[in-house]
């Protein structure tokens, strides 16, 4: 072997060790940042509707279906539950805020004890929850407040409500209980946003317009049923599709 190639060879070699070290050395839910182009369309995927639904604590006119989806007023404070209770699976669902410092979000793996008597205005002590705020909410709570915004993200944070349990990835909220997003994706008030959920053994992981930005793993509950949220604000969501995973 001449001179040149055993140079060029082993400067190759060298470089893919150093590759192999870095990406040994990074922790595993952060070291690699995928796209997901995922819209539902693939085999397994089924859309929920309103037969999928069942009411838990809301009013009568707090949730309407329509034909491009499901809207809410945001009052009373309450959630929208699924009629099945999911394991392990996927989901799809976009979502819009329709006013500014709007808040919602989606909970899953949720019991039946968080939900049984649920009265109006309070939400499920258990759940992991995938938030949806609008970027307004930062400077309404700072103003109403007084206090500084760094607990909370407006692009996506996974975390654990009440009772149930999760270790979040990297980066977190400085009380180390938030999973917040890596990258600021979310779009604002009035815009369509798309969120894509794997939510599988215990390990949820969110996708924020195409791109992995948060989750955690060590789920507890790592059961139970999906829900969609009413904090108060008016929102909408569309397209939504789940495909469970055996």
């Amino acid at each position: 072997m001449n001179q040149p190639l055993t140079g060029l060879l082993l400067g190759l070699g060298l470089l893919a060790s150093a590759v192999i070290v870095v990406s040994e050395q990074a922790p595993p839910d952060v070291q690699i940042r995928t796209s997901a182009t995922i819209d539902g369309t693939e085999p397994g995927w089924l859309p929920l509707g309103e037969r999928d639904f069942a009411g838990v604590n809301g009013d009568p006119d707090t949730w309407t279906w329509t034909n491009d989806g499901l809207a809410s007023t945001g009052v009373p404070i309450g959630v929208l539950r699924s009629v099945k209770r999911y394991t392990n699976f996927e989901l799809i669902v976009e979502w819009r805020m329709l006013k500014t410092a709007g808040n919602s979000g989606v909970f899953v793996w949720v019991p039946d004890e968080a939900l049984n008597d649920l009265k109006p205005g309070v939400l499920p002590q258990f759940g992991i929850e995938i938030q949806m705020l609008d970027h307004g909410y930062t400077a309404q709570y700072e103003q109403q407040s007084g206090k500084k915004a760094d607990w909370f993200t407006t692009n996506g944070d996974v975390f654990a409500v009440g009772k149930s349990k999760l270790t979040p990835f990297e980066p977190r909220s400085p009380n180390g209980l938030r999973s917040f997003p890596r990258k600021a994706l979310s779009h604002g008030v009035g815009e369509w946003n798309h969120y894509y959920v794997r939510a599988i053994n215990g390990e949820v992981r969110l996708w924020v317009n195409g791109e992995e930005v948060s989750g955690g793993r060590d789920a507890d509950p790592r059961s139970g049923y999906l829900c969609v949220e009413a904090e108060g604000s008016p929102v909408e969501f569309r397209h939504i599709r789940l495909r469970e995973v055996s």
